[in-house]
Protein backbone atom coordinates (compact mmCIF):
# COMPACT_ATOMS: atom_id res chain seq x y z
CA UNK A 1 0.00 0.00 0.00
CA UNK A 2 1.04 3.58 -1.00
CA UNK A 3 2.34 6.02 1.80
CA UNK A 4 -0.51 8.50 0.76
CA UNK A 5 -3.18 5.49 0.57
CA UNK A 6 -5.94 7.03 2.80
CA UNK A 7 -6.42 4.23 5.67
CA UNK A 8 -9.90 3.03 5.74
CA UNK A 9 -12.43 3.51 8.15
CA UNK A 10 -12.01 0.38 10.48
CA UNK A 11 -8.27 0.68 10.72
CA UNK A 12 -8.76 4.37 11.56
CA UNK A 13 -11.02 3.14 14.75
CA UNK A 14 -8.64 0.12 15.46
CA UNK A 15 -5.88 3.03 15.57
CA UNK A 16 -7.94 5.25 17.67
CA UNK A 17 -8.79 2.33 19.65
CA UNK A 18 -5.05 2.08 20.50
CA UNK A 19 -4.64 5.23 21.70
CA UNK A 20 -3.88 7.18 18.62
CA UNK A 21 -5.79 10.17 18.85
CA UNK A 22 -5.16 11.71 15.13
CA UNK A 23 -7.21 8.52 13.79
CA UNK A 24 -10.16 9.93 15.25
CA UNK A 25 -9.44 13.86 13.68
CA UNK A 26 -9.29 11.73 10.37
CA UNK A 27 -12.27 9.49 11.11
CA UNK A 28 -14.70 12.83 12.30
CA UNK A 29 -13.67 14.61 9.60
CA UNK A 30 -14.64 12.31 7.04
CA UNK A 31 -18.15 11.93 8.30
CA UNK A 32 -19.30 15.06 10.54
CA UNK A 33 -20.97 16.61 7.54
CA UNK A 34 -22.94 13.74 6.24
CA UNK A 35 -23.27 12.23 10.21
CA UNK A 36 -24.55 15.85 10.98
CA UNK A 37 -26.96 16.17 8.10
CA UNK A 38 -29.11 12.63 9.03
CA UNK A 39 -29.10 13.76 12.11
CA UNK A 40 -31.24 17.12 10.85
CA UNK A 41 -33.00 15.47 8.70
CA UNK A 42 -34.17 12.29 9.93
CA UNK A 43 -35.60 14.81 13.59
CA UNK A 44 -37.58 17.78 10.97
CA UNK A 45 -38.19 21.44 11.97
CA UNK A 46 -39.68 20.52 14.96
CA UNK A 47 -37.13 19.01 16.22
CA UNK A 48 -34.39 20.60 14.79
CA UNK A 49 -32.61 21.99 18.03
CA UNK A 50 -31.71 18.99 19.14
CA UNK A 51 -29.53 18.13 16.03
CA UNK A 52 -26.11 19.63 17.85
CA UNK A 53 -26.92 17.35 21.13
CA UNK A 54 -27.41 14.03 19.37
CA UNK A 55 -24.15 14.77 16.86
CA UNK A 56 -22.03 15.39 20.25
CA UNK A 57 -23.33 12.74 21.99
CA UNK A 58 -23.14 9.91 18.95
CA UNK A 59 -19.57 10.77 18.62
CA UNK A 60 -19.12 10.82 22.34
CA UNK A 61 -20.35 7.18 22.41
CA UNK A 62 -18.06 6.90 19.71
CA UNK A 63 -15.22 7.78 21.74
CA UNK A 64 -16.56 5.89 24.68
CA UNK A 65 -16.44 2.46 22.63
CA UNK A 66 -13.03 2.76 21.70
CA UNK A 67 -11.87 0.30 24.39
CA UNK A 68 -14.40 -2.51 23.25
CA UNK A 69 -14.90 -1.75 19.15
CA UNK A 70 -14.38 -4.49 16.95
CA UNK A 71 -15.24 -4.74 12.79
CA UNK A 72 -18.30 -6.64 13.41
CA UNK A 73 -19.41 -6.71 9.50
CA UNK A 74 -20.99 -3.85 9.07
CA UNK A 75 -18.60 -0.64 8.44
CA UNK A 76 -17.59 1.67 10.69
CA UNK A 77 -19.65 4.37 8.82
CA UNK A 78 -22.70 2.05 9.36
CA UNK A 79 -22.14 2.01 12.71
CA UNK A 80 -21.79 5.38 13.33
CA UNK A 81 -25.20 6.12 11.46
CA UNK A 82 -27.05 3.36 13.75
CA UNK A 83 -25.56 5.02 16.74
CA UNK A 84 -27.28 8.40 15.63
CA UNK A 85 -30.39 7.00 14.79
CA UNK A 86 -30.84 5.47 18.35
CA UNK A 87 -30.78 8.71 19.71
CA UNK A 88 -32.73 9.89 17.27
CA UNK A 89 -35.37 7.51 18.02
CA UNK A 90 -35.16 8.93 21.85
CA UNK A 91 -35.50 12.29 20.98
CA UNK A 92 -38.87 11.56 18.91
CA UNK A 93 -40.08 8.87 21.73
CA UNK A 94 -39.26 11.94 24.76
CA UNK A 95 -40.90 14.36 22.81
CA UNK A 96 -44.05 12.63 22.79
CA UNK A 97 -44.17 11.49 19.36
CA UNK A 98 -45.59 8.20 17.72
CA UNK A 99 -42.12 6.12 16.74
CA UNK A 100 -43.61 3.04 14.85
CA UNK A 101 -41.08 0.39 13.25
CA UNK A 102 -43.54 -1.62 11.99
CA UNK A 103 -45.61 -1.16 8.39
CA UNK A 104 -49.38 -1.09 8.63
CA UNK A 105 -49.93 -4.80 6.30
CA UNK A 106 -52.97 -2.95 4.96
CA UNK A 107 -51.53 -0.01 4.16
CA UNK A 108 -50.87 -0.34 -0.24
CA UNK A 109 -47.98 1.89 -1.35
CA UNK A 110 -48.90 4.01 -4.07
CA UNK A 111 -47.51 3.53 -7.13
CA UNK A 112 -47.73 5.75 -10.23
CA UNK A 113 -49.75 4.29 -13.46
CA UNK A 114 -46.22 4.89 -15.46
CA UNK A 115 -42.71 5.11 -13.75
CA UNK A 116 -41.76 8.65 -12.71
CA UNK A 117 -45.00 9.87 -14.43
CA UNK A 118 -45.02 12.69 -12.32
CA UNK A 119 -41.67 14.04 -12.78
CA UNK A 120 -41.32 13.11 -16.73
CA UNK A 121 -41.99 16.62 -18.29
CA UNK A 122 -39.40 18.35 -15.63
CA UNK A 123 -35.90 19.85 -16.79
CA UNK A 124 -32.64 17.73 -16.58
CA UNK A 125 -30.44 19.49 -13.88
CA UNK A 126 -28.80 22.37 -15.83
CA UNK A 127 -26.84 25.45 -15.13
CA UNK A 128 -29.76 27.60 -16.77
CA UNK A 129 -31.05 30.22 -14.33
CA UNK A 130 -34.86 28.51 -14.59
CA UNK A 131 -33.62 24.95 -14.29
CA UNK A 132 -31.32 26.32 -11.28
CA UNK A 133 -34.67 27.76 -9.71
CA UNK A 134 -36.52 24.53 -10.56
CA UNK A 135 -34.41 22.57 -8.57
CA UNK A 136 -33.82 24.75 -5.77
CA UNK A 137 -37.65 25.23 -5.55
CA UNK A 138 -37.67 20.74 -5.84
CA UNK A 139 -35.37 20.72 -3.13
CA UNK A 140 -37.17 22.50 -0.41
CA UNK A 141 -40.19 20.43 -1.56
CA UNK A 142 -38.55 17.23 -0.86
CA UNK A 143 -37.69 18.51 2.12
CA UNK A 144 -40.99 19.21 3.05
CA UNK A 145 -42.36 15.99 1.56
CA UNK A 146 -39.44 14.25 4.43
CA UNK A 147 -41.48 15.44 6.74
CA UNK A 148 -44.54 14.04 6.31
CA UNK A 149 -43.13 10.49 6.15
CA UNK A 150 -42.63 8.24 9.43
CA UNK A 151 -39.57 8.25 11.08
CA UNK A 152 -38.98 4.73 9.87
CA UNK A 153 -39.10 5.32 6.47
CA UNK A 154 -37.50 8.98 6.12
CA UNK A 155 -34.48 7.00 7.57
CA UNK A 156 -34.28 4.55 5.44
CA UNK A 157 -34.62 6.74 2.54
CA UNK A 158 -31.83 8.90 3.84
CA UNK A 159 -29.68 6.45 4.69
CA UNK A 160 -30.15 4.70 1.03
CA UNK A 161 -30.23 7.99 -1.19
CA UNK A 162 -28.73 10.73 0.74
CA UNK A 163 -26.11 9.12 2.37
CA UNK A 164 -25.96 6.35 -0.66
CA UNK A 165 -25.52 3.18 1.95
CA UNK A 166 -26.36 0.00 0.01
CA UNK A 167 -29.57 -1.72 0.77
CA UNK A 168 -28.06 -4.28 2.68
CA UNK A 169 -26.06 -1.15 4.77
CA UNK A 170 -29.54 0.33 5.51
CA UNK A 171 -30.81 -3.29 6.82
CA UNK A 172 -27.50 -3.10 8.87
CA UNK A 173 -28.11 0.49 10.26
CA UNK A 174 -31.62 -0.32 11.42
CA UNK A 175 -30.90 -3.28 12.77
CA UNK A 176 -33.93 -4.96 10.57
CA UNK A 177 -34.04 -7.54 8.08
CA UNK A 178 -33.23 -6.76 4.20
CA UNK A 179 -36.30 -7.60 3.42
CA UNK A 180 -37.87 -5.31 5.98
CA UNK A 181 -35.66 -2.49 5.00
CA UNK A 182 -36.38 -2.82 1.40
CA UNK A 183 -40.00 -2.62 2.14
CA UNK A 184 -39.78 0.52 4.35
CA UNK A 185 -37.46 2.33 1.37
CA UNK A 186 -40.30 1.86 -0.87
CA UNK A 187 -43.28 3.14 0.86
CA UNK A 188 -41.12 5.82 1.59
CA UNK A 189 -40.39 6.01 -2.24
CA UNK A 190 -44.27 5.73 -3.06
CA UNK A 191 -45.04 8.21 -0.65
CA UNK A 192 -42.33 11.12 -1.97
CA UNK A 193 -43.79 10.46 -5.29
CA UNK A 194 -47.14 11.32 -4.40
CA UNK A 195 -46.37 14.79 -2.26
CA UNK A 196 -43.48 15.75 -5.03
CA UNK A 197 -46.19 15.09 -7.67
CA UNK A 198 -48.98 16.96 -5.86
CA UNK A 199 -47.28 19.57 -4.61
CA UNK A 200 -45.00 20.71 -7.03
CA UNK A 201 -45.94 20.69 -10.41
CA UNK A 202 -43.81 20.66 -13.42
CA UNK A 203 -42.67 24.30 -14.96
CA UNK A 204 -45.01 25.14 -17.96
CA UNK A 205 -42.99 28.42 -19.02
CA UNK A 206 -43.35 31.55 -17.72
CA UNK A 207 -45.16 34.39 -19.68
CA UNK A 208 -43.50 37.22 -20.46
Amino acid sequence: MQADTPADDDALMTAYAQGDAAAFEQLYKRHQAGLYRFIRRLLGASLASQTDEIFQDTWLRVVNARGTWQPQGASFRTWLFTLANHRVIDIWRRSGREVSLDLDPDEAPWEPAAAGEAWQHWPAPAAHSEDIAFWRRAGERLLGCLEELPLAQRSAFLLHHDDELPLAEVARALEVGFETAKTRLRYAMSKLRTCMGAYLAPLQGDAS
